[in-house]
């Protein structure tokens, strides 16, 4: 049974060798549970301490998920999604930017400037 915030079989067989291999002699977690594990926790936004034990221990989850960051496992994989994807015809690279959504701060405007600091038009150059 798959749970909601797993990935399905295919999904994994995409992923799988797209991740690094374990160079050292200790047997370690399953791949396939560490990375429910670290799906589930942002998927859900909780902290890491929060992970259901059923994906192993938040500190191994948090390690794994920090490895792979840094060596740029979940780059390589998004890449090859996108790839796959852009070659069945499936991604449209269109983008487009609304600016009205787009706002300063509050503190942004309205700031007190000292009177004898403001340009008139003849100071500037």
């Amino acid at each position: 049974m798959i749970r909601r915030h797993e990935l399905s079989d295919a999904e994994w067989e995409f992923v799988r060798p797209l991740l690094p291999a374990s160079l050292r002699g200790r047997k370690r977690l399953d791949d396939r549970t560490v990375l429910h594990g670290i799906v589930w926790k942002f998927r859900t936004g909780v902290a890491w301490r929060d992970v259901p034990g059923r994906y192993g221990p938040w500190a191994t989850l948090h390690t794994r998920f920090r490895r792979w960051a840094l060596d740029g496992t979940f780059e390589r994989t998004l890449q090859a999604a996108q790839a796959e994807a852009d070659a069945a015809g499936n991604i449209d690279w269109l983008v487009s930017v609304d600016s009205t959504a787009v706002r300063a701060h509050q503190h942004a405007a309205g700031a007190r400037v000292a009177p004898d600091v403001r340009l008139t038009f003849d100071d500037r150059t």
